[in-house]
């Protein structure tokens, strides 16, 4: 047993001189020198470029950028009396690929098998497409002896609705108008906070509730204010929760039924749609047109996405105009849709 207790205590000896030796040999090594930096420069810029903007300046032809690149193809097809098997086909997919629609892509091709494309299919397409954006995208700002008009905006949540409230406010501003905002979507954490923010920055008056407080008075209250204070147009927000929800759509229609009773009148109803989801736009259009009886389309997004013909198959399928496009982040990036100017901008011409 005692020899055991030796063993034990000279392997701990061992063991001290070993850790000890090691903790030497790190406290002695030399230090890393760093090697000597050269010299820098008297001057390291001549001039400085300004920093690009993201309000201004910009055309719809460089907005369109991305959807114009898609049909590159079509644009090389010099002018023939009778298309090929093969352009044809080609057409389709371009036609396809920018969301034209099949309705629409189809009645292309035909009058193309038709007519064929003389001056060239790009110039063929100008014509067609036109033909069918051929529609009235006036709006109205005036209301019935009395009454205040109200714009309503309807649509899912994330497709930029609160946003395009805030930049129509500008506008109305800008154009000498003076407006009341109605922070009618209450199920949306935030979307008050938000309008409000844009009431700051456009100098316009605001109605608000508690989250979860009912809609339609927040509207009533709005419309209240506004005739009381001789405020020009009113701009009402709405709950964009769900577009296939019944009770949702329900309460589209009783906003609507309440705005435009007496002092109000409703003058247009706006559904904002998102560009960039494509046909998808499509399906929730449909299920808000009956409940809220839509006047005009608003197109948020359009710079990006490369499937700007979604603007010919939303009019041609909901037989809707649409008024205005998003075209960038700036305020004053909504801009009213012409048709001339989209389709010159989509084809390159």
């Amino acid at each position: 047993m005692t020899v055991l207790y030796i063993v034990v205590a000279i392997v701990v000896v061992l063991a001290g001189v070993l850790i000890g030796t090691r903790r030497h040999r790190r406290r002695v090594r030399p230090a890393l020198v760093a090697p000597p930096r050269a010299a820098m420069p008297e001057i390291l810029v001549t001039e400085t470029a300004p920093m690009p903007s993201l309000e201004h300046g910009l055309s719809l032809n460089d907005r369109l950028a991305s959807s114009r690149g898609v049909f590159d193809r079509v644009r090389s097809i010099a002018g023939t009396a009778e298309l090929s098997a093969d352009q044809l086909a080609l057409v389709e997919e371009v036609l396809l690929r920018s969301d034209v629609g099949v309705t629409t892509t189809s009645a292309v091709l035909e009058e193309l098998r038709t007519k064929g494309a003389p001056d060239g299919v790009a110039a063929a397409l100008r014509v067609i497409l036109l033909d069918s954006l051929r529609r009235d995208r006036s709006t109205t700002t005036a209301a019935d002896e009395g009454r205040v008009p109200v714009w309503l905006f309807v649509g899912v949540n994330g497709v930029g609705k609160t946003t395009t409230i805030g930049k129509l406010a500008k506008r109305h501003h800008d154009e000498g108008r003076s407006v009341m905002l109605a922070a009618g979507d209450t199920f949306r954490a935030a979307a008050a906070d938000q309008l409000e923010q844009w009431a700051t920055r456009t100098n316009s008056d605001i109605v608000r509730a508690n989250e979860g407080a009912d809609p339609g008075s927040v509207v009533h209250d709005a419309i209240g204010r506004a005739s009381a204070r001789d405020i020009d147009l009113v701009l009402a927000d709405t709950a964009g929760r769900r577009a296939n929800s019944t009770n949702l759509l329900d309460e589209l229609s009783k906003v609507r039924r309440v705005a435009d009773r007496a002092p109000g009148q409703v003058v247009e109803t706006l559904l904002v749609l998102d560009a960039t989801t494509g046909q998808n736009a499509l399906s929730q259009a449909s299920e808000f047109l009956a409940a809220s009886g839509v006047t005009g389309i608003v197109l948020t997004k359009l710079d990006g996405t490369a499937r700007g013909g979604i603007v010919v198959a939303i009019e041609r399928d909901l037989a809707i105009p649409v008024k205005f496009v998003g075209v960038g982040e700036g305020v004053d990036d909504l801009i009213l849709f012409e048709p001339e100017v989209f389709v010159d901008s989509l084809l390159g011409a």
